[in-house]
């Protein structure tokens, strides 16, 4: 054997024991789970909450952690694949014992993972806007209800003097679900039946779905594109888009062939966001309207906070797979973000990690100053935050036109409006 050899064989030895004697790291820190697409379909949006997420980690780290510990993500792959999310959700529960879970982005990726973090007693922190009509013990929904989004685009517009709605969206539940309460919402304001287009279904004399839905990738908008336009020839009418992905760009190419405009019938979009503008054609939807409970474009000194350290950390991070240019923040980033602040706070309030009294804490009422202003969680799992509309510009961000401040965010909202 070498000098050198033995002298490195030493060296390994002297840090083995080193290590073994110190505190196991186990004890430092936290697990903390984040399971999003990284591949599939989905990937495409998931990734940037997957990113966000290390981010917030990594900051919260550098201000000394959480109770004294450290953060340490457990980042795993659904894949785009439903039944996965769940078989990940068990992994993360019963292998790796994450504290805590952030992730998810459709409804069916939630709803399957939700009997697992119900029968094992974990907690999902889920950040994307969604149908409602659920709350579960297991489940906090940093995420805009639809009362956070839809019926204040549906204010909007009918402050705007739109007198004719046109309902259109991708065929899976939230758009659906979210189409059935505008359905209610629109009648309750007064507006008839006849000026709500995109057609119904009914079971007896009961609607049971309405607007009109294309698959995920559907690209074919030409004949729905001339049913909008024929229903919006008389004018004062509108379009509420729940086109999920890259749908819209064949949605949005044909409503320009066809002659229609922003002005001659604005569309509101509620899954388009500054993130999907980096794959969308911006100059070809500058006008149009989204909703959403945070823009980039929103002037304040936590947005700027926010904005910054992302990009600086972007810069420095080491994380293989990240892509670092071009990036931009949109609102299932910020309310991720909002989350894992949330949650730091119950944890350091209940003064333990356990998943009961860290729901106690929620329940109770905690307050953060975020990116999109103050936001305050609720007893009903939900959060009190400001909703905002802005006006697409040619370089993919939002000219904010109004802001309500501090909607309170509910859930079960299907048979509440009355004519």
């Amino acid at each position: 054997m070498t000098r050198s050899l033995f002298s490195r064989l030493l060296a390994c030895a002297a840090l083995t024991t080193a290590f073994a004697a110190s505190p196991s790291r186990a004890e430092d820190t936290v697990k903390v789970g984040v399971l999003h697409s990284l591949s599939g379909t989905m990937a495409i949006s998931e990734t940037s909450l997957r990113d966000v997420l290390l981010f917030t980690f990594d900051e919260i780290n550098a201000n000394g952690g959480v109770l004294g510990k450290k953060i340490e993500p457990v980042v795993v792959d659904g894949a785009s694949n439903w039944p996965l999310f769940a078989e990940k959700a068990k992994q993360l529960l019963d292998v790796d014992k994450v504290a805590v879970t952030f992730g998810c982005w459709t409804s069916v990726s939630r709803k399957s993972v939700l009997p697992v973090f119900e029968e094992k007693k974990g907690l999902l922190f889920y950040p994307v806007q969604y149908e409602g009509e659920e709350m579960s013990k297991n489940i906090f929904y940093t995420a805009e209800a639809v009362n956070q989004q839809a019926t204040p685009a549906v204010d909007y517009m009918l402050a705007e003097g739109k007198k004719k709605f046109y309902l259109i969206g991708s065929d899976y539940v939230y758009p659906q679900t979210t189409n059935l309460v505008l359905l209610e919402y629109l009648l309750s304001k007064g507006v008839p039946l006849e000026n709500i287009g995109g057609g119904f279904r009914k079971e007896g004399d009961q609607i049971v779905s309405a607007g009109k839905y294309t698959p995920f990738g559907h690209t074919d908008y030409q004949q729905i594109i001339a049913e909008i336009k024929q229903f919006a020839a008389g004018g004062k009418a509108c379009v509420i888009n729940t086109l999920n992905g890259d749908t819209n760009v064949p949605f949005f190419k044909e409503y320009a062939a066809a002659g229609l405009t922003a002005e001659t019938c604005p569309v509101v979009s509620f899954s388009i966001s500054e993130d999907e503008f980096r794959g969308l054609p911006a100059k070809q939807l500058v006008g149009q309207l989204g909703c959403w409970t945070y823009f980039q474009s929103i002037k304040s000194p936590a947005n700027k906070k926010f904005t910054d350290g992302f990009q600086a950390w972007l810069k420095k991070t080491d994380v293989p797979g990240i892509v670092k240019e071009g990036r931009v923040t949109c609102s299932p980033m910020v309310l991720s973000y909002d989350g894992v602040y949330l949650w730091k706070a119950a944890v350091e309030k209940a003064g333990s990690f356990d998943v009961d009294k860290v729901n106690a804490a929620l329940e109770s009422g905690i307050s953060f100053d975020g990116p999109g202003g103050k936001v305050t969680t609720q007893k009903n799992r939900h959060l009190t935050k400001n909703v905002y509309i802005g006006e697409t510009r040619a370089d993919g961000q939002f000219k904010i036109l109004k802001e309500y401040k501090g909607v309170v965010g509910e859930p079960f909202l299907k048979g509440t409006y009355k004519k």
